[in-house]
Protein backbone atom coordinates (compact mmCIF):
# COMPACT_ATOMS: atom_id res chain seq x y z
CA UNK A 1 0.00 0.00 0.00
CA UNK A 2 3.09 2.34 -0.41
CA UNK A 3 3.71 4.52 2.13
CA UNK A 4 0.23 5.37 3.30
CA UNK A 5 -0.43 4.54 7.00
CA UNK A 6 -3.93 2.91 6.98
CA UNK A 7 -5.08 2.41 10.36
CA UNK A 8 -8.06 -0.49 10.24
CA UNK A 9 -8.70 -0.34 14.21
CA UNK A 10 -6.57 1.90 15.93
CA UNK A 11 -7.99 4.76 17.03
CA UNK A 12 -6.22 8.10 16.23
CA UNK A 13 -4.90 10.01 19.46
CA UNK A 14 -5.41 13.73 20.17
CA UNK A 15 -4.01 16.18 17.75
CA UNK A 16 -3.92 13.54 15.26
CA UNK A 17 -5.28 14.24 11.30
CA UNK A 18 -7.86 11.87 10.72
CA UNK A 19 -8.00 11.37 6.31
CA UNK A 20 -9.87 9.50 4.56
CA UNK A 21 -9.21 8.73 0.88
CA UNK A 22 -12.29 7.09 -0.82
CA UNK A 23 -11.20 4.24 -3.29
CA UNK A 24 -13.98 3.10 -6.23
CA UNK A 25 -14.33 0.94 -9.18
CA UNK A 26 -11.77 2.80 -12.05
CA UNK A 27 -10.27 5.35 -9.32
CA UNK A 28 -6.80 6.80 -10.51
CA UNK A 29 -4.66 4.22 -8.00
CA UNK A 30 -2.13 6.81 -8.11
CA UNK A 31 -3.93 9.41 -6.60
CA UNK A 32 -5.15 6.98 -3.99
CA UNK A 33 -2.03 6.66 -2.52
CA UNK A 34 -0.48 10.16 -3.66
CA UNK A 35 -1.74 12.12 -0.96
CA UNK A 36 -1.06 9.64 1.72
CA UNK A 37 2.91 9.07 0.54
CA UNK A 38 3.60 12.76 0.75
CA UNK A 39 1.68 13.30 4.32
CA UNK A 40 4.08 10.24 5.27
CA UNK A 41 6.78 12.25 4.12
CA UNK A 42 5.94 15.22 5.56
CA UNK A 43 5.63 13.39 9.30
CA UNK A 44 9.44 12.00 8.36
CA UNK A 45 10.58 15.47 7.66
CA UNK A 46 8.74 16.91 11.04
CA UNK A 47 10.47 14.46 12.97
CA UNK A 48 9.93 12.92 16.44
CA UNK A 49 9.40 15.81 18.27
CA UNK A 50 6.72 17.24 16.20
CA UNK A 51 3.52 17.39 16.67
CA UNK A 52 1.15 14.31 15.90
CA UNK A 53 0.69 13.72 12.26
CA UNK A 54 -1.93 11.49 10.30
CA UNK A 55 -3.79 8.89 9.96
CA UNK A 56 -4.87 7.82 6.85
CA UNK A 57 -7.09 4.84 5.57
CA UNK A 58 -8.56 3.94 2.35
CA UNK A 59 -12.16 3.57 2.36
CA UNK A 60 -15.77 2.55 0.45
CA UNK A 61 -18.69 1.54 0.81
CA UNK A 62 -18.12 -1.56 -1.07
CA UNK A 63 -15.92 -4.88 0.50
CA UNK A 64 -13.72 -4.93 -2.85
CA UNK A 65 -12.43 -2.38 -4.70
CA UNK A 66 -10.44 -2.70 -8.27
CA UNK A 67 -8.75 0.99 -9.27
CA UNK A 68 -7.17 1.68 -12.35
CA UNK A 69 -4.69 -0.44 -14.51
CA UNK A 70 -6.55 -3.65 -12.43
CA UNK A 71 -4.78 -2.58 -8.62
CA UNK A 72 -6.55 -4.14 -6.18
CA UNK A 73 -7.17 -2.07 -3.36
CA UNK A 74 -7.45 -3.28 0.47
CA UNK A 75 -10.35 -1.13 1.91
CA UNK A 76 -11.82 -0.57 4.96
CA UNK A 77 -15.46 0.70 5.96
CA UNK A 78 -16.70 4.75 5.59
CA UNK A 79 -15.76 6.35 8.96
CA UNK A 80 -16.12 9.14 10.78
CA UNK A 81 -12.96 11.40 9.34
CA UNK A 82 -11.64 14.62 9.39
CA UNK A 83 -10.58 14.95 5.55
CA UNK A 84 -11.96 13.27 2.86
CA UNK A 85 -10.36 12.85 -0.32
CA UNK A 86 -12.13 11.70 -3.39
CA UNK A 87 -9.87 10.84 -5.89
CA UNK A 88 -10.39 10.73 -9.72
CA UNK A 89 -10.86 8.72 -12.33
CA UNK A 90 -10.06 7.86 -16.76
CA UNK A 91 -12.51 10.51 -18.19
CA UNK A 92 -12.11 10.13 -21.67
CA UNK A 93 -14.21 11.53 -25.46
CA UNK A 94 -16.23 8.42 -25.23
CA UNK A 95 -17.28 7.64 -21.35
CA UNK A 96 -20.75 7.88 -20.46
CA UNK A 97 -20.48 10.04 -17.90
CA UNK A 98 -23.96 9.62 -16.38
CA UNK A 99 -24.11 5.74 -16.80
CA UNK A 100 -20.43 6.12 -14.65
CA UNK A 101 -21.79 8.04 -11.93
CA UNK A 102 -24.89 6.16 -11.83
CA UNK A 103 -22.59 3.21 -10.63
CA UNK A 104 -21.07 5.19 -8.13
CA UNK A 105 -24.30 5.90 -6.37
CA UNK A 106 -22.58 4.32 -3.21
CA UNK A 107 -19.72 6.65 -3.15
CA UNK A 108 -21.73 9.86 -3.84
CA UNK A 109 -24.05 8.95 -1.16
CA UNK A 110 -21.18 8.55 0.96
CA UNK A 111 -19.71 12.07 -0.29
CA UNK A 112 -22.75 13.90 0.86
CA UNK A 113 -23.22 12.04 4.54
CA UNK A 114 -19.59 13.12 5.21
CA UNK A 115 -19.96 16.57 4.40
CA UNK A 116 -23.40 16.60 6.03
CA UNK A 117 -21.54 15.74 9.70
CA UNK A 118 -19.20 18.48 8.73
CA UNK A 119 -15.84 16.43 7.36
CA UNK A 120 -14.17 19.00 4.99
CA UNK A 121 -14.40 16.78 1.48
CA UNK A 122 -11.56 17.07 -0.98
CA UNK A 123 -11.64 16.09 -4.91
CA UNK A 124 -8.82 15.51 -6.96
CA UNK A 125 -8.90 16.08 -11.06
CA UNK A 126 -12.69 15.12 -12.36
CA UNK A 127 -13.03 13.46 -8.76
CA UNK A 128 -15.00 16.85 -8.86
CA UNK A 129 -17.46 15.51 -10.44
CA UNK A 130 -18.87 13.16 -8.17
CA UNK A 131 -18.74 15.87 -5.78
CA UNK A 132 -21.24 17.98 -7.88
CA UNK A 133 -23.15 15.05 -8.15
CA UNK A 134 -23.79 14.92 -4.39
CA UNK A 135 -24.53 18.49 -4.60
CA UNK A 136 -21.50 20.05 -2.61
CA UNK A 137 -20.74 22.56 -5.61
CA UNK A 138 -24.08 24.20 -5.87
CA UNK A 139 -23.27 27.62 -4.89
CA UNK A 140 -19.51 27.25 -4.75
CA UNK A 141 -16.37 27.95 -6.52
CA UNK A 142 -14.59 24.88 -8.10
CA UNK A 143 -11.99 24.13 -10.27
CA UNK A 144 -11.21 20.76 -12.37
CA UNK A 145 -8.67 20.03 -14.86
CA UNK A 146 -8.35 22.16 -17.64
CA UNK A 147 -9.54 19.30 -19.90
CA UNK A 148 -12.93 19.26 -18.32
CA UNK A 149 -13.92 22.24 -16.62
CA UNK A 150 -16.05 23.83 -19.36
CA UNK A 151 -18.09 20.37 -19.17
CA UNK A 152 -18.19 20.70 -15.00
CA UNK A 153 -19.99 24.16 -15.92
CA UNK A 154 -21.80 23.10 -18.54
CA UNK A 155 -23.18 20.05 -16.55
CA UNK A 156 -23.61 22.20 -13.27
CA UNK A 157 -24.42 25.18 -13.82
CA UNK A 158 -25.06 26.61 -10.51
CA UNK A 159 -20.98 25.94 -9.51
CA UNK A 160 -18.77 28.85 -10.27
CA UNK A 161 -16.63 26.57 -11.97
CA UNK A 162 -12.60 28.17 -12.40
CA UNK A 163 -11.15 26.31 -14.94
CA UNK A 164 -7.69 28.76 -14.71
CA UNK A 165 -6.93 27.64 -10.30
CA UNK A 166 -4.93 24.63 -9.06
CA UNK A 167 -6.65 24.31 -5.41
CA UNK A 168 -10.27 25.82 -5.19
CA UNK A 169 -11.92 25.62 -1.19
CA UNK A 170 -14.85 27.40 -0.39
CA UNK A 171 -16.91 26.72 2.85
CA UNK A 172 -15.26 22.93 3.58
CA UNK A 173 -15.38 21.70 -0.33
CA UNK A 174 -11.90 21.82 -1.99
CA UNK A 175 -11.33 20.86 -5.46
CA UNK A 176 -8.21 20.77 -7.25
CA UNK A 177 -6.80 20.97 -11.17
CA UNK A 178 -5.41 17.94 -12.60
CA UNK A 179 -3.86 14.98 -11.13
CA UNK A 180 -0.37 16.65 -9.92
CA UNK A 181 -2.16 19.55 -8.26
CA UNK A 182 -2.70 16.75 -6.01
CA UNK A 183 0.28 17.61 -4.40
CA UNK A 184 -0.54 21.46 -4.60
CA UNK A 185 -3.22 20.10 -1.79
CA UNK A 186 -1.02 18.03 -0.35
CA UNK A 187 1.47 20.58 0.45
CA UNK A 188 -1.36 23.27 1.50
CA UNK A 189 -2.76 20.36 3.95
CA UNK A 190 0.72 20.03 5.58
CA UNK A 191 1.51 23.61 5.39
CA UNK A 192 -1.81 24.29 7.98
CA UNK A 193 -0.73 21.51 10.30
CA UNK A 194 2.77 20.94 10.18
CA UNK A 195 3.82 24.79 9.24
CA UNK A 196 5.83 26.56 6.41
CA UNK A 197 8.89 25.05 7.35
CA UNK A 198 7.80 21.44 6.98
CA UNK A 199 5.65 21.79 3.82
CA UNK A 200 8.24 23.51 2.54
CA UNK A 201 10.98 21.00 3.16
CA UNK A 202 8.83 18.26 1.78
CA UNK A 203 8.23 19.69 -1.60
CA UNK A 204 12.14 20.26 -1.61
CA UNK A 205 12.04 16.05 -0.80
CA UNK A 206 9.52 15.35 -3.34
CA UNK A 207 11.06 17.32 -6.40
CA UNK A 208 7.36 19.06 -6.22
CA UNK A 209 6.97 22.84 -6.95
CA UNK A 210 5.20 24.61 -4.01
CA UNK A 211 4.85 28.08 -5.97
CA UNK A 212 2.62 27.09 -8.63
CA UNK A 213 -0.44 29.61 -8.73
CA UNK A 214 -2.32 28.62 -11.85
CA UNK A 215 -2.98 25.60 -14.08
CA UNK A 216 -3.46 27.62 -17.39
CA UNK A 217 0.29 27.37 -18.53
CA UNK A 218 -0.24 24.34 -19.01
CA UNK A 219 -3.14 24.60 -20.62
CA UNK A 220 -3.34 22.90 -24.39
CA UNK A 221 -5.94 24.10 -26.67
CA UNK A 222 -5.52 21.47 -28.97
CA UNK A 223 -6.73 19.19 -26.48
CA UNK A 224 -10.00 21.06 -25.66
CA UNK A 225 -13.24 19.54 -26.92
CA UNK A 226 -14.87 21.84 -29.08
CA UNK A 227 -18.14 22.93 -28.32
CA UNK A 228 -21.30 21.00 -30.20
CA UNK A 229 -22.94 23.63 -30.88
CA UNK A 230 -22.99 26.51 -33.75
CA UNK A 231 -23.78 29.16 -32.02
CA UNK A 232 -21.21 29.67 -29.43
CA UNK A 233 -18.80 28.39 -32.40
CA UNK A 234 -19.74 31.09 -34.39
CA UNK A 235 -19.34 33.90 -31.46
CA UNK A 236 -16.08 32.67 -30.49
CA UNK A 237 -14.61 32.70 -34.13
CA UNK A 238 -15.32 36.31 -34.28
CA UNK A 239 -14.10 37.09 -31.18
CA UNK A 240 -10.50 35.29 -31.82
CA UNK A 241 -10.36 36.96 -35.21
CA UNK A 242 -10.78 40.90 -33.21
CA UNK A 243 -8.44 39.77 -30.39
CA UNK A 244 -7.23 43.75 -30.47
CA UNK A 245 -10.69 45.21 -30.83
CA UNK A 246 -12.77 46.89 -27.74
CA UNK A 247 -14.79 44.06 -26.18
CA UNK A 248 -18.94 45.45 -26.59
CA UNK A 249 -21.47 42.85 -25.57
CA UNK A 250 -23.73 44.95 -27.49
CA UNK A 251 -22.46 45.29 -30.58
CA UNK A 252 -21.74 41.42 -30.48
CA UNK A 253 -25.14 40.90 -29.69
CA UNK A 254 -26.55 43.09 -32.76
CA UNK A 255 -23.57 41.34 -34.85
CA UNK A 256 -25.64 37.49 -34.17
CA UNK A 257 -29.16 39.66 -33.91
CA UNK A 258 -29.80 38.57 -30.57
CA UNK A 259 -30.15 40.68 -27.39
CA UNK A 260 -27.24 40.67 -24.97
CA UNK A 261 -29.54 38.56 -22.21
CA UNK A 262 -30.14 35.84 -24.73
CA UNK A 263 -26.49 36.03 -25.83
CA UNK A 264 -24.81 35.59 -22.69
CA UNK A 265 -27.69 32.74 -21.87
CA UNK A 266 -26.79 30.59 -25.07
CA UNK A 267 -22.96 31.27 -24.55
CA UNK A 268 -23.34 29.88 -21.15
CA UNK A 269 -25.09 27.03 -22.02
CA UNK A 270 -23.14 25.91 -24.72
CA UNK A 271 -19.63 26.43 -23.22
CA UNK A 272 -20.12 27.11 -19.47
CA UNK A 273 -18.73 30.39 -19.45
CA UNK A 274 -19.06 34.48 -20.58
CA UNK A 275 -18.25 35.81 -23.58
CA UNK A 276 -16.11 38.32 -22.32
CA UNK A 277 -14.12 35.49 -20.15
CA UNK A 278 -13.27 33.58 -23.03
CA UNK A 279 -11.83 36.53 -25.07
CA UNK A 280 -9.75 37.24 -22.07
CA UNK A 281 -8.39 33.35 -22.15
CA UNK A 282 -8.00 33.61 -26.08
CA UNK A 283 -5.84 37.25 -25.41
CA UNK A 284 -3.88 35.71 -22.61
CA UNK A 285 -3.15 32.60 -24.74
CA UNK A 286 -1.55 34.89 -27.46
CA UNK A 287 0.06 36.82 -25.17
CA UNK A 288 2.01 33.74 -24.22
CA UNK A 289 2.84 33.08 -27.35
CA UNK A 290 4.39 35.86 -27.68
CA UNK A 291 6.12 36.12 -24.56
CA UNK A 292 7.41 32.28 -25.26
CA UNK A 293 8.60 33.15 -29.36
CA UNK A 294 9.44 37.00 -29.67
CA UNK A 295 10.89 40.29 -28.64
CA UNK A 296 8.21 42.14 -28.18
CA UNK A 297 7.60 44.42 -25.77
CA UNK A 298 4.97 44.25 -22.89
CA UNK A 299 3.33 46.86 -24.01
CA UNK A 300 3.32 45.96 -27.58
CA UNK A 301 2.23 42.30 -27.24
CA UNK A 302 -0.57 43.89 -24.66
CA UNK A 303 -1.69 46.47 -27.43
CA UNK A 304 -1.59 43.71 -29.52
CA UNK A 305 -4.10 41.80 -27.86
CA UNK A 306 -6.61 44.66 -27.33
CA UNK A 307 -5.34 46.01 -23.92
CA UNK A 308 -3.91 50.04 -24.02
CA UNK A 309 -2.89 50.16 -20.70
CA UNK A 310 -0.15 47.85 -19.84
CA UNK A 311 -0.67 47.42 -16.23
CA UNK A 312 -4.56 46.67 -17.25
CA UNK A 313 -2.60 43.52 -18.89
CA UNK A 314 -0.50 42.56 -16.75
CA UNK A 315 -2.95 42.58 -13.77
CA UNK A 316 -4.93 39.86 -16.24
CA UNK A 317 -2.10 38.01 -16.97
CA UNK A 318 -1.14 37.55 -13.76
CA UNK A 319 -4.70 36.26 -12.74
CA UNK A 320 -4.82 33.63 -15.24
CA UNK A 321 -1.37 32.10 -15.28
CA UNK A 322 0.21 33.05 -11.56
CA UNK A 323 2.87 35.06 -13.39
CA UNK A 324 3.38 38.69 -14.18
CA UNK A 325 4.41 38.68 -18.09
CA UNK A 326 8.09 39.11 -17.41
CA UNK A 327 8.46 36.93 -15.01
CA UNK A 328 6.63 34.42 -17.29
CA UNK A 329 8.62 35.45 -20.20
CA UNK A 330 11.86 34.39 -18.12
CA UNK A 331 10.11 31.02 -17.00
CA UNK A 332 8.75 29.83 -20.68
CA UNK A 333 11.14 32.10 -23.31
CA UNK A 334 11.49 29.52 -25.92
CA UNK A 335 15.56 29.39 -26.92
CA UNK A 336 16.73 27.39 -30.02
CA UNK A 337 18.27 24.23 -30.00
CA UNK A 338 22.03 24.44 -28.64
CA UNK A 339 23.64 22.81 -31.86
CA UNK A 340 24.66 19.24 -30.72
CA UNK A 341 29.17 18.95 -31.33
CA UNK A 342 29.52 15.57 -34.18
CA UNK A 343 31.36 12.65 -32.42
Amino acid sequence: MGAARQAEDAGAGPGVLRVGVLAYPGCFASEVFGVPDLLTMAGHVAGPDAPPGYQVSIVSPRRRVTASGGTSLDVCPVREVDVLVVPGFALSPDTDLDAWLARLSPEIAAIRAQAATGTAVVSLCVGAFLLAQAGLLDGRRATTSWLHAAELARRHPNADVRPEHLVVTDSGVTTTAAFSAMYDFALDLIRRHDGVRVARATARLALVDDARASQTPYVDARLLPQPGRDFSQRVMRRLDQNLAERYDLAALADAFQVSTRTLLRRFREETGRSPLAHLQATRVNRARHLLETSDRTVAAIAAAVGYQDPGTFAALFARHTGSRPNAYRAAFRRSPLATVPEA
